[in-house]
């Protein structure tokens, strides 16, 4: 992605961002490598299962068990520390989303000269990515619909299901599925945020921020509640969705401008 610095509104703190054209091109990018990263998964499920068995550790079974039954755990789910370290995680999102509702309900309080087009416009179109992303496409979806056990719900990783591939909704998975991550969407949604903050701001929490939105889905994967595609393409489906709203917002704002 390449960044507008040349905003005309230097006093907004939501100033800097993508181009119209380069925003939509950017989508289009995204877009197809979401799905040739699909591709790949599909195609090649030994990748999930061998991320997935660095974080698996064996155990012997109960008497009881069935003798071809594989038992184990994923330690790091069991972690204290980790478990905390996750539920810090879980919550940064909703607590981001709340400050920038705050700050569009502010910005809305000004009218004539002093209110700030192009913050409002940016807030919604961040507030709308996590709206139709994480929540809709993600939450409500395909983690309903798409019928993918989890890790830790498959034979292979010590549960009762059967494993499938990424992209498959043939799963016996009832709901809340593996498929795709709803952690890692608002992580990557997270990290979206920074290209709507402007310079010098931008440079002092990028780093945080991308780090923060790397680890939630990598505890995901480690806890071994979701396979590597399923945060891989969680993540980067937010990014899609908001590069799409963002080419959208600023394509219908520059042919109002130009129509008037």
């Amino acid at each position: 992605m390449i960044v507008n610095f040349n905003s005309s509104n230097r006093g907004d703190p939501f100033s800097g961002i993508l181009r119209p054209r380069t925003a939509g091109d950017a989508f289009i990018t995204l877009f197809c490598l979401w799905w040739a990263l699909l591709g790949l998964f599909a195609l090649f499920p030994q990748i999930d299962l061998a991320v997935a068995n660095m974080f698996f550790l064996p155990q012997q079974c109960l008497a009881l068990a069935k003798p071809d039954q594989i038992c184990g755990n994923f330690p790091y789910s069991d972690d204290p520390s980790m478990k905390l370290l996750r539920e810090i995680f879980f919550q940064i999102p909703y607590v981001v989303a709340a400050v920038l509702v705050w700050m569009l309900l502010r910005c809305w309080q000004h009218h004539g000269a002093t209110f700030n087009t192009l913050r409002a416009r940016n807030l919604k179109v961040a507030l709308g990515s996590l709206l139709i992303g994480p929540v809709l496409i993600v939450n409500l979806w395909l983690k309903a619909f798409s019928g993918r056990p989890r890790p830790r719900q498959t034979d292979l990783f010590g549960g009762t299901l059967d494993f499938v591939h990424a992209g498959s909704f043939a799963g016996k998975c009832v709901s809340n599925c593996s498929f795709i991550s709803g952690e890692a969407a608002s992580a990557g949604w997270l990290f979206c945020l920074i290209f709507i903050i402007p310079q010098p701001l931008r440079l002092t929490v990028a780093l945080p921020i991308t780090a923060v939105s790397l680890l939630i889905p990598a505890l995901r994967v480690a806890f071994g509640a979701h396979y590597l595609s399923d945060a891989v393409l969680g993540w980067l489906s937010s990014v899609v969705v908001f590069a799409a709203l963002l080419a959208l917002s600023q394509t219908t704002h520059n042919r109002r401008i130009s129509e008037n």
